[in-house]
């Protein structure tokens, strides 16, 4: 293996989202390692399916069938169990309709608060070989909105051993600890075993 010289640029991959959050979050798990990470903005129709997984399956396989170099995406989910596992794989759509408030709406005399935050990662090679990982956090929804960094159901997810919400957790942290930085890291891991 060749010595990599300091600043060099080891891989260069897309990464399809039209989410600046989540861009940030996932070039600065990447920058350590070498690789770049671009913005790809070519959104993939989303298959219904019952498991992140299998969306993210079916959108590298489109997206590499278009661009043939290497991709990346993620689906993730918030899953909340007194709500029987919704939003699950429907979140982004449900959060487009509810947001936040409209959560917490549904949550209104609901004991059971627990749920978790689960996300797939999912990379395709110049070859179309592709790399599935994923990632958990547990934690529970709060009562109220807390927090106005990170996006999407941010402030209202406690992750366990947290006293802080993502939407008030600082990048560093949250990238340690969320599902989708267990998920990229764990993939960013593969990649560069490869």
């Amino acid at each position: 293996m060749r010595h990599r010289e300091k600043g060099e640029v080891q891989l260069r991959i897309l990464f399809e989202t039209g989410n600046s959050g989540k861009l940030k979050e996932v070039q600065a798990l990447f920058r350590g390692l070498g690789h770049e990470v671009v913005q790809l903005k070519d959104e993939y129709p989303e298959v219904q399916a019952d498991t992140l997984e299998e969306v993210v399956e079916a959108g590298l396989r489109w997206l590499w069938d278009k661009h043939y170099v290497p991709i990346m995406i993620d689906d993730s989910g918030l899953f909340i169990n007194g709500l029987k596992g919704f939003p699950g794989v429907y979140s982004a759509y449900v959060y487009r309709t509810l947001a936040c408030p409209g959560i917490l709406k549904q949550m209104e005399g609901v004991t059971d608060r627990t749920a978790e935050f689960r996300c797939c990662a999912g990379y395709v090679d110049a070859a179309g070989r592709t790399t599935l990982r994923s990632g958990v956090c547990p934690g529970s929804i709060i009562g109220e909105m807390r927090g106005s960094g990170g996006f999407g159901y941010d402030p209202i997810f406690l992750p366990d051993g947290e006293s802080l919400t993502f939407a008030e957790l600082d990048l560093g942290r949250k990238n340690v600890i969320s599902h989708r930085g267990r998920a990229f890291s764990a993939l960013a891991r593969a990649i560069s075993e490869e």
